[in-house]
């Protein structure tokens, strides 16, 4: 199953940011009810119309290829949107129906029954309910790719083969070989009418989408008739010919709901006889729900860019799971395709999932009439489409790339041959297969230099396993010659160790000279700082990545000029640390910049944002000035656009969600504004202006100095650097941009200072308006509120 996320509408987030309030509201809270109401009538209604035109036949589809009451899918799809899009922890997620367990649904149906298959389902809603509180929702994306991948594909040939059948006018067999074996009859005998609404409802479903490539006026119009599902216009085709021509086919045999199958327990003896099997069938219906569910729900927070809670969406899924099991529904997971036409329909909150469940449970009690007038063919169509669709070949290149396709492919014949959880067993065993395979895997080569001597270059792990390979290159070297020994720098075990060892006592014992290095640390020669050596580097500069390179050993003594220093830093850079951030970097140059904070701090040298913060390119919008300033525009000659400028940019461009403003210890702006540098006689210089923003910082160190929680002050500059984060803060609101944001509560400003000798970071609290430190380790305690 795929996910287009080239094209998908960035949605923006409503949570509430309203103030108590002990009165009347104020007039923004009012304003941010109004905007949510015009929000839900613009973006969520309509998605949820264009959701739910597409959850309707595709959960009757479901239902019919697991052969369970097609009220079933019904139940589910209301569930899943109403559970699910309450309780979820992705914003714009919608769950129904898995298809990813429809083969395992079927076979628990086909050889239990009914209510044994609620059962499962039940409990499964209630095993995803107690791993989602044990938080352990992000292990479940351990799984290799390739293994997901597989088990998609795996189910998608099987209802893809199954559905055929039905379209061809018969019925699917028990199993994806029984359907094989028998198709080749189907295929000489099929029933036309049948035959003739499945092949409308396929060439409507592929055609359809592509009505915008029609040439001239037909293309425009195509583009405005293509806005309507597929999924929809293929049915309503189908189900329109079979009644105009009159055609004689089964159709969608659709219960009252008076006469639909809710839960109720089996008995005691089923359960005790096959406890063991319906125990592998909970495991296998949670972990292949979960999953699919927290991979739709990474998926659907890179199209919005957001970032929900897996945790929390485990949980719901698996409220929706007992829900619909106890109401007599299949299981329920996020979807792909459900949640991609969410997205692309423009939802902006989880209203569009809930009122999209509302309108499939108002389809389920008012429509059933219309309903049973679908062909079961056209159904059939349907899933046979999203099963093709679930063989992504973008998929199988990606994995081929990473040389995973050993995997994928063994997943694949396993779910088809032996079913969901034997596939996935298979497909896990080969990836734990060749990941060992691949860790113990080395290769080593030796290179005749030159001179004469000897390199043996050495790439992988260095186990037991690379003994016999070492000993047969070292076999090659003739007795004398200089050795240089260069490994990769990944894992030597005991057995290569000593190996290694042993030979170079030997080859020392006949007079040669053997070194041996690493690619980013030379074991024999370290600096007497214990700065770390790279013995490849380019030119003076030998320092690793990250390491302080002015005044350090790693620098040739006798380099004098900065900019050469500089240019031989910018090489390194070039040799070991581009190839390693050149596809993110590609990535960013591609989609551009989405930070989602501006980080406004000092311009002194010992302030590097990225440490601090742990962040990486694309991450912050910065911007750097003497003393973290933002110039107020009533100081008189001291106005600044530069840094207005780059904060509207920031709020209303690239729609940031917080704006932290960062001081530090030892600011030389805040000594030189205590020393009066904008007191002094005389033409002031361009420094002394630029410092004119910050008289109102010491203005308020006089009258309301901040503070540190927990401790005092080193000194009075100190005190007026956390004063002067204060004051930018509400300086900061004099921006029309800001005071907007924050006052509909889609924008937070933090205060923020960071102690250079002691390596600590203060986040400003927003109750008690002082410094608390922030800690390696969440405290017992709240931990501080930040500053808003």
């Amino acid at each position: 199953m795929t996910l287009d996320i080239s094209s998908a509408p960035i949605a923006s987030d409503t949570t509430d940011h309203a103030p108590p309030t002990d009165h009347a509201p104020p007039a923004g809270l009012a304003e941010l009810a109004g905007r949510r109401v015009r929000a839900l009538l613009a973006h969520d209604l309509p998605a949820s119309l264009a959701v739910f035109l597409i959850a309707v036949p595709f959960s009757l589809g479901i239902a019919l290829a697991t052969g369970a009451p097609l009220t079933a899918g019904l139940v589910a799809a209301a569930v899943g949107g109403l559970a699910a899009g309450l309780l979820g922890g992705t914003h714009l997620q919608v769950s129904g129906p898995s298809a990813a367990l429809t083969v395992v649904t079927a076979g628990v149906i086909a050889q239990y029954g009914w209510q044994i298959a609620c059962l499962v389902t039940v409990a499964a809603g209630l095993l995803q309910l107690l791993v989602g509180s044990l938080r352990v929702a992000r292990a479940a994306l351990a799984i290799s790719p390739a293994v997901v991948h597989g088990l998609l594909a795996g189910v998608g040939v099987t209802v893809a083969i199954a559905q055929l059948h039905v379209i061809l006018g018969g019925s699917p067999q028990s199993s994806a070989l029984a359907d094989l074996r028998s198709l080749p009859a189907e295929l000489a005998g099929p029933h036309p009418p049948a035959l003739a609404v499945g092949l409308l409802a396929l060439a409507v479903l592929y055609g359809w989408p592509k009505l915008d490539r029609l040439p001239g006026p037909a293309g425009r119009f195509g583009a405005r008739l293509a806005r309507l599902p597929a999924a929809l216009v293929a049915v309503a085709a189908a189900t329109t010919l079979s009644l105009i021509a009159e055609l004689s086919l089964a159709r969608v045999e659709l219960p009252l709901w008076e006469h639909h199958r809710f839960f109720a327990p089996p008995s005691p003896g089923v359960l005790a006889d096959h406890w063991a099997a319906l125990l592998g069938l909970v495991l296998t219906v949670a972990a292949v729900a979960g999953v699919e569910s927290l991979l739709s729900s990474v998926a659907v927070d890179r199209m919005t860019r957001r970032t929900g809670d897996l945790d929390r969406e485990l949980r719901a899924q698996g409220v929706s799971n007992l829900l619909s099991g106890l109401l007599g529904g299949l299981p329920v997971a996020g979807g792909a395709v459900r949640s991609t036409a969410n997205v692309q329909a423009g939802a902006a909150t989880r209203a569009s999932a809930v009122l999209h469940g509302c309108w499939v449970l108002v389809a389920a009690l008012l429509l059933t009439a219309g309903l049973r007038r679908i062909p079961l063919a056209a159904l059939a169509a349907l899933v046979l489409v999203v099963g093709v669709q679930m063989v992504s070949f973008a998929h199988i290149r990606r994995v081929h790339r990473h040389r995973e396709f050993p995997v994928y492919l063994a997943t694949v014949l396993g779910v088809v041959l032996l079913g969901v959880p034997l596939g996935v067993v298979l497909g896990g065993s080969v990836a734990v297969l060749l990941a060992l395979y691949r860790l113990t895997r080395a290769h080593v080569e030796v290179i005749v230099e030159p001179d004469g001597s000897r390199t043996v270059r050495t790439h992988g792990p260095l186990t037991f396993m690379a003994v016999p390979g070492l000993s047969r290159a070292f076999a090659r070297i003739p007795a004398g010659a200089r050795v240089t020994v260069r490994h990769d720098g990944s894992f030597l075990d005991h057995a290569a160790f000593e190996a290694l060892h042993a030979w170079r006592a030997d080859h020392r014992a006949t007079g040669a000279q053997v070194s041996m290095l690493t690619d980013h640390q030379a074991q024999e020669v370290l600096d007497p700082d214990g700065t770390v050596l790279v013995d490849d580097a380019p030119g003076p500069h030998r320092c690793s990545a990250w390491t302080p390179w002015v005044g350090h050993h790693c620098i040739e003594q006798n380099e004098d000029d900065p900019h050469v220093r500089l240019l031989h830093g910018v090489r390194g850079f070039q040799q070991h640390t581009a190839p390693l951030v050149r596809h993110e970097l590609a990535r960013l140059a591609r989609d551009g910049q989405t930070p989602s904070q501006l980080f406004l701090t000092c311009a002194d040298s010992r302030m590097v944002t990225s440490m601090i913060t742990s962040s990486g390119p694309g991450d912050l919008f910065t911007v750097r000035n003497v003393g973290n300033l933002v110039p107020a525009p009533y100081e008189p000659g001291a106005a600044d656009d530069s840094v207005a400028a780059a904060v509207q940019y920031a709020v209303e461009v690239l729609e940031v969600s917080s704006i932290t403003i960062c001081g530090h210890s030892g600011c030389g702006a805040m000594k030189a504004l205590l020393d009066g540098v904008t007191e002094q006689t005389g033409p002031p210089t361009a420094l002394a202006r630029w410092l004119r923003n910050g008289r109102g910082s010491l203005a308020r160190l006089r009258r309301a100095p901040a503070e540190f929680e927990g401790r005092a002050a080193v000194d009075e500059a100190e005190q007026l650097c956390i004063t002067n984060v204060v004051q930018q803060l509400d300086q900061l609101m004099v921006n029309p941009a800001v005071e907007r944001r924050v006052a509909d509560g889609s924008l937070r400003l933090v205060g923020m200072y960071f102690d250079f000798a002691a390596a600590q970071a203060y986040v400003m609290d927003g109750r008690s308006g002082r410094f608390a430190p922030v800690h390696a380790e969440p405290a017992q305690e709240s931990e501080p509120e930040l500053a808003a």
